[in-house]
């Protein structure tokens, strides 16, 4: 059984201890989060609801398990033959959760 869920403007794939690496929000580790917004749940090969735009009454809950930054990456933009360069690096960060379970209609 799975469910795509939409979460902060992007959309996931939630199953069941699946961990999920999402934008960053403010929440303490340990503390439980419901998303209401679930775009699809399968459960089966046979047995698929689709949202108009969200499953009514389908919602997934999951536990925020740590915040971390991901790896650096260098931004660097230059154009030739002007000595124009300007290097900038960026971490973005992001937590992870946990998929606990996933509630159907």
């Amino acid at each position: 059984m799975y469910a795509l869920v939409e979460f902060k403007g992007r959309q996931y794939k939630a199953e069941k201890g699946a961990l999920l690496k999402v934008n960053k929000i403010d929440a303490e580790p340990g503390s439980k989060l419901d998303i209401d917004s679930v775009l699809l749940l399968s459960k089966g090969e046979a047995n698929v609801v689709v949202g108009t735009p969200y499953v009514a009454g389908a919602k997934v809950s999951a536990v925020v398990e740590s915040h971390a930054k991901d790896k650096k990456i260098i931004v660097f933009k230059y154009k030739s033959k002007k000595d124009y360069r300007r290097k900038q690096g960026h971490r973005q960060q992001y937590s992870v959760i946990k998929i606990e379970e996933i509630i159907g209609a």
